[in-house]
């Protein structure tokens, strides 16, 4: 299955390609996705940079790591939550706000993987809640490389939500 051209696919048809990665790592017995393992923490404003990071994998081989700068409001409960596949060689990344919108003013956000290669990356305005859809960034808001999903000086317009990476195993990890 190829990836979607440029990492990620603005359209609805992103969400389409992570269940169909997911549900075809998950249908082959040899390489199920392992329980994800969720941390909460606070997403704090004051245009301060901070960072929240966890390891997941064998001997944590992997790291997810989120940095970002708000303002307005007050701390706001986030999630991380990261998983396997179960041969270790695929592992996800998502980053959100289990209450849907944030109503912080996000001024930058750069979520990254260590130990991998991002092989789709997306990022959202607004995460699902209730009968709400998660709605993702325009394209021109945000990017993505090998190893990171970020947002794009002077074209984000503040609003995040959600973050969501699958990566693959870097060769010198495999």
């Amino acid at each position: 299955m190829a990836a979607p051209s440029g990492r990620r696919n603005g359209s609805g048809g992103a969400n389409l390609w992570v269940s169909l990665l997911l549900a075809a790592v998950a249908l082959r017995p040899v390489e199920a996705v392992s329980e994800p393992t969720t941390v909460a923490f606070d997403v704090r404003p004051g245009g301060v940079v901070h960072s929240f990071s966890q390891n997941v994998g064998p001997g944590d081989r992997y790291t997810c790591v989120f940095t970002y700068a708000s303002q307005g409001g007050t701390n706001e409960k986030w999630q991380m939550s990261l998983g396997t596949s179960e041969d270790h060689q695929h592992f996800t990344c998502t980053i959100w706000r289990p209450q849907g919108k944030s109503y912080l003013y996000f001024t930058q956000f750069k979520a990254e993987v260590r130990g991998a290669e991002i092989e789709y990356g997306m990022a959202y305005s607004k995460a699902a809640f209730e009968k709400e859809s998660d709605v993702p960034l325009k394209n021109e808001e945000f990017e993505v490389t090998k190893t990171a999903v970020s947002h794009r000086p002077g074209a984000f317009k503040a609003e995040l939500s959600k973050l969501v990476i699958v990566a693959k195993a870097t060769r010198s990890e495999l």
